[in-house]
This record gives C-alpha cells, structure tokens and sequence, in this order.
C-alpha cells in the first residue's frame, strides 16, 4: 500500500493506492506548524478509519507547497513506516522535462498535476486547479511542461471583498440560479461564480491560442464541481488528479 500525501496551503489530501487503484482517501486541514509528532497523531487516525496502520504502508510519497513541512513529513516516515519515502522536487524523475526560467521555483503540486494530466490527456493538455490559487499548468503535446498561471483563488478572494467591506457577508459558493442577483448573497454568488468561470474561460483560450496545437483542460480542485459547470472550455474534472500524479511519480523512481 502507497501513501500518497498532498500538502496544500489550505488542506492536505491523502491518498492509499492498493496498486494502480485508489484504495482510501482523507482530508484535513494543514497546520504550517505541525510537528511529526502532530502529524504522527492525525495520519495514523485517519489510517484506523479504514483498518490501517503504518505497517500496512510498503512506502510514501509527498509533495508539499508549505517548506516547513516537508522536514516533519520525512520524520514522520523515516520514525513510523520504516519504507522508502520520497519528496516530490527536483531530484525525482517524473519523465516531464521542465522548460521554465527556473524549475527549482516550480511548486510541487503543479508539476505533479501536469504529469498526471499528460498522462490522463496523452497530449498536449492543461490542468487547471481550483486551489488556494487557481493555478494553469500547461503541457504539449511532446509532453513538456511549458509553464503556466497563477490566479486569484475563489475562497480567498470571498474572503478578501468580505474583510474589506462593511455589509457584505460571508457566503458558501454555490452555483447561483441566474445571472442577476436579487438579494445580497445571490449578486455575490453570481459575481464569484460566474466571475471565476469568465477567468477561467479567458485565460484556457489564451493559452490554447498561444499552444497553436489541439489542447484539452482537465479541473481539479475543492471547488472545481461549482465554477467547471459554468465554463465552457474544460473537457473533464478529476477531484484526484493530484494523488494520481502522485502515484505515477512513485512509480517512475522505484
């Protein structure tokens, strides 16, 4: 059994494959400033859930956004699983060569998405991660990472123009029943909702444009089930896209 871990800014999804297939899946919440110890605790919970335990685990995989962790993940299996435990960076082969300024710089859960979109499209493609951010992460079709963009994050930016203002509240996005809004919550849901789908729209086109080449977008992502129904240019939404990367890499460097 593989443990596949993915360590976002704001959630931490796992992952137990069983081989090819996805055996278990868990979220929780990440904390910058958990310990071993305190991840020991949480991950071996989650692994009773399901009638596991760390020596179930035949080795680990993780890829982190937030530095700090990464030490405390390496502890935690070097202490608890006693198997072969890989950080997704640089020195992993993932069969995707980097063509950006810099590749050191390239965040972890961006790469590991692309290599699992490549696999999944088999040409070229652009995975599109309703994140913290929402991050484009484009490949061609000869299966290079090319780069990609950064956006603004839905949840993060409901929060921003909600501490900011005054006398909007907070809202759970959900897809709105119309364009316009004829109460508060309702104008800010189809602000979000169909704001973040335009950006998704406009920037996919571009990029396809820029690619001169036939591309599919492939959405991942918490809330890639609320803004992909309003887009019109994604093709597919795979909620485990990461941990499928994450799996892929494992096998190309053991």
């Amino acid at each position: 059994m593989l443990l596949a871990v993915d360590v976002g800014n704001t959630q931490t999804h796992l992952g137990a494959f069983d081989g090819d297939e996805l055996a278990h899946d868990w979220r929780l919440a990440t904390e910058r400033h958990a310990t071993a110890d305190m991840l020991t605790s949480r991950i071996a919970t989650l692994l009773e859930l399901d009638d596991l335990d760390f020596e179930s685990l035949d080795g680990a995989i993780v890829s982190t956004v937030v530095p700090q962790l990464g030490p405390e993940y390496e502890a935690l299996c070097e202490r608890h699983v006693g198997k072969p435990c890989l950080m997704v960076g640089p020195n992993l082969k993932t069969g995707m060569p980097i063509l950006v300024d810099n590749p050191h710089e390239l965040g972890a859960d961006r790469l590991v998405n692309a290599v699992a979109a490549h696999d999944r499209i088999g040409g070229a493609c652009v995975a599109v991660d309703f994140g913290t951010s929402t991050n484009f992460d484009v490949v061609s079709g000869k299966g290079e990472y090319l780069g990609g963009v950064i956006g603004p994050g839905v949840a993060i930016s409901i929060e921003a123009l909600t501490t900011r203002t005054a006398k909007l509240p907070q809202i759970d996005l959900s897809q709105p029943g119309s364009a316009i809004g004829k109460h508060t919550q309702g104008a800010m849901q189809s602000g979000f909702a169909y704001g973040f789908a335009g950006l998704v729209d406009g920037i996919d086109r571009r990029l396809a444009d820029e690619l001169g080449e036939p591309v599919r977008f492939i959405a991942t992502g918490g809330l890639a089930k609320t803004i992909v129904p309003l887009c019109e240019t994604i093709d597919e939404v795979d909620p485990l896209l990461t941990l499928r990367g994450l799996r892929l890499i494992w096998e190309r460097n053991t």
